[in-house]
């Protein structure tokens, strides 16, 4: 009989276990283990995302369920409730926070070029706020009646990969968050204008960094130069200016570019703020449109993965499920790309649900999904490594 390890165990093939447990041994997170790794736990919590399991009972009853196929995990046996919950609420989160940053050069490897002609690195950013019931979270206090932790996100354009997140409390403003980027020269970053800061865009500008944003309604400036816009476009207008407020002016001496574009789908005009003066007017309002992937990146991670509903209730358990829910997109991602069938990641998703624990060769099943039956050897398995090529 021809076999193959699960599409699971392929899965976490992609996680080299020499540099786990070197990330393992740097935050000293099997002290006092007793028998349950934080192997075993990274399974465990692999599972509550990639199978879309609820609750610490459908994940434990879940891997329990697959019998045999859990020495293919690297786990000798399914973990009880109270042992997977103890785990989550005092193995250290940054584990998975390191893990998460250690597995991006690898998938970048996979990812498409960006649309764009220009060669300029293409960054969005922003943060979305994922609720909690105060009763249960009492140290997520957001309002006087709500609790909620904010995931604040960097997306690279190339694939649409994040390539920096930090979890904070709900209350924490987001331009916080991009004051503490450290951004690669002529990179090009969009944002929506919660992250209007006239300092910290003086501070970009100085060191060749470009931004692409909205322009607050009440900002004071004058106009240096009134440019032709382009016939049979969205574009308005399209103007050199100088900020004019004597703090804005002190904290962004610098001309900006200000565009006005017209939003066909919701009838109204969009004035966007930039410091690129070289782009024509439609490539500024094209990057600010595919400002929306990051958007799109939230609304995925939040119905496809299990970061609406969480396993624990300690602020240890929610940052480990936020964070190998970003382990886990990026393995989407990956899967994504590497796939000739054409896959949705919501279709992607559902589908890996249903065939998790499936014995198929992962490459064949990617690029065709309605084979009959098993297929493949264990010789023709995947081996991925991040820092390699496959």
């Amino acid at each position: 009989m021809v076999r193959s390890a699960s599409i699971f165990s392929q899965i976490l093939s992609f996680f080299p276990r020499q540099e786990f447990d070197a990330l393992v041994a740097k935050h000293n997170g099997d002290f006092a283990s007793k028998g349950f790794s934080c192997w075993d736990q990274f399974v465990a919590m692999s599972f509550c995302h990639l199978a879309q399991a609820k609750s610490l009972s459908e994940i434990c009853n879940g891997l329990r369920g697959a019998l045999g196929k859990l020495v293919h995990l690297g786990i000798g046996s399914a973990p009880k409730k109270s042992t997977l919950a103890y785990a989550n609420e005092h193995r250290p989160w940054e584990l998975y926070r390191d893990l998460f940053f250690a597995m991006l050069p690898w998938c970048r490897q996979f990812a498409p070029g960006k649309k764009f002609k220009f060669k300029n690195k293409l960054l969005s950013l922003d943060a979305t706020v994922i609720s909690l019931c105060l009763s249960l979270f009492p140290w997520a206090s957001y309002t006087r009646a709500k609790g909620a932790i904010k995931l604040h996100l960097l997306l690279d354009h190339d694939g649409y990969l994040p390539t920096f997140a930090l979890v904070t409390e709900g209350c924490v403003a987001d331009v916080r968050f991009a004051q503490l980027l450290t951004l690669p020269k002529d990179s090009i970053l969009v944002m929506d204008m919660g992250y209007n800061d006239f300092s910290m865009f003086g501070r970009w500008t100085r060191r060749g960094v470009f931004f692409v944003t909205r322009m607050k309604s009440g900002t004071l400036y004058s106009v240096v130069e009134s440019r032709p816009v382009p016939t049979g476009r969205n574009i308005l207008s399209d103007e050199i200016i100088l900020l004019s407020s004597h703090d804005a002016r002190k904290d962004c001496p610098y001309q900006l570019r200000r565009v006005v574009v017209w939003d066909e789908i919701n009838q109204k005009e969009i004035v966007l703020l930039t410091n690129h003066l070289r782009f024509g007017a439609s490539t500024i309002s094209a990057i600010y449109k595919d400002r929306w992937q990051i958007e799109l990146f939230f609304k995925a991670i939040k119905q496809s993965l299990r970061i609406k509903t969480f396993v624990g209730t300690s602020a240890n358990a929610v940052h480990i499920q936020i964070w190998t829910a970003l382990i886990a997109m990026l393995i989407l991602k990956v899967l994504q790309f590497r796939s000739r069938a054409g896959w949705s990641l919501s279709t992607l998703v559902a589908m890996l649900k249903w065939n998790l624990l499936t014995y198929l060769v992962l490459d064949e099943w990617l690029s065709n999904p309605y084979q009959d039956g098993p297929g493949g050897n264990e010789s023709g398995q995947l081996a991925f490594h991040f820092g390699q090529h496959p």
